[in-house]
């Protein structure tokens, strides 16, 4: 008899959707699976923003656990929750297609409010990144942390005296609740790896991670790649207001990334094109060491100083 292969997920109703889309695709190619629910710390508490938790980790630790108990085969995760570096023993199984890489924005009312930069509004998120390129943009905005899944995130915005809230245009669109009030902030880069989903498994299990290889995409598993080379380089972890985004357009990667101080005052990017080589893996490694030289690592001592 076949083994069935044991997907570990989250609760919340996109991470369901993830770890859905991962049997299907593995079933696709003759691997039977299931689905195994386990609570993560980050959806336990759901009031301690993300950034006071010591949030690097704080979504995938539970699922980490089981995989190394060998409760479950491989573990589904939104990539961008993903520490840049693993737990011993765990390996990363596959990067499936990128969604959107985008972040979106839902309004309450209108968005006339966003061409006024001199503006002064309420906005929600719960993300350091996105928070600091918002007021670097919007410096006179205040910005109210928001938490728990997707769902509950849409239901607070339309409960609070908001302007609008900050999401995840995958995360919205993949089980189908995006507003027909959001628009695409196209100005904003996104974290690193956003609209990717990632399969972690046991690095001596040969059978799942044979599996999973069926079901990867070289070209986002190299994009993402670069990206989360260009957030380790620089600090490590997604408590910071780091953004990078990599693409693949005409034999060349196109890679842009920022690092921003925590209060949006003080900000360093980067935008390079490369063409493909074997010299490219190195391609976010490079950025972070150029973004440092260029005003990074300036706002990187601050950053970690605060976070002492």
């Amino acid at each position: 008899m076949q083994k069935i292969i044991r997907i570990g997920t989250r609760e919340s109703q996109l991470a369901v959707w993830q770890a859905n889309e991962v049997k299907r695709l593995l079933e696709l190619n003759g691997y039977p699976a299931e689905l195994v629910f386990i609570k993560s710390e980050g959806d336990i508490d759901l009031h301690t923003p993300l950034y006071e938790m010591g949030v690097q980790g704080v979504f995938t630790r539970s699922l980490d656990a089981a995989l190394l108990n060998s409760r479950i085969d491989i573990a589904v995760h939104s990539m961008k929750d993903v520490p840049t570096i693993l737990p011993v023993g765990l390996i990363q199984g596959a990067v499936l297609t990128r969604a959107s890489q985008k972040d979106l924005f839902v309004y309450k009312n209108n968005t006339l409010f966003l061409d006024d930069f001199e503006s002064s509004k309420v906005i929600a998120t719960s993300s350091i990144r996105r928070k600091s390129q918002w007021l670097n943009r919007y410096p006179n905005h205040t910005i109210e942390n928001i938490r728990g899944n997707v769902n509950t995130r849409l239901q607070k915005l339309k409960e609070q005296n908001w302007e609008g809230a900050i999401f995840a245009a995958a995360g919205l669109e993949r089980i189908g609740v995006r507003p027909e009030n959001s628009i695409d902030l196209n100005w904003m880069l996104p974290a690193p790896a956003q609209g990717a989903i990632m399969i972690v498994a046991r690095k001596n299990d040969d059978y799942s991670l044979e599996a999973t290889q069926t079901i990867n995409d070289p070209s986002t598993a190299s994009c993402t790649k670069i990206e989360r080379d260009f957030l380790r380089t620089l600090l490590g972890g997604c408590s910071t207001p780091i953004s990078a985004y990599a693409e693949i357009k005409n034999d060349h990667v196109h890679f842009k990334g920022n690092i921003l101080s925590l209060d949006g005052k003080e900000k360093a990017e980067i935008e390079v094109v490369e063409e493909i080589t074997s010299s490219i893996t190195d391609l976010g490694v490079k950025a972070a060491y150029k973004i440092l030289e260029n005003g990074g690592e300036a706002i990187a001592v601050k950053i970690r100083n605060t976070a002492k």
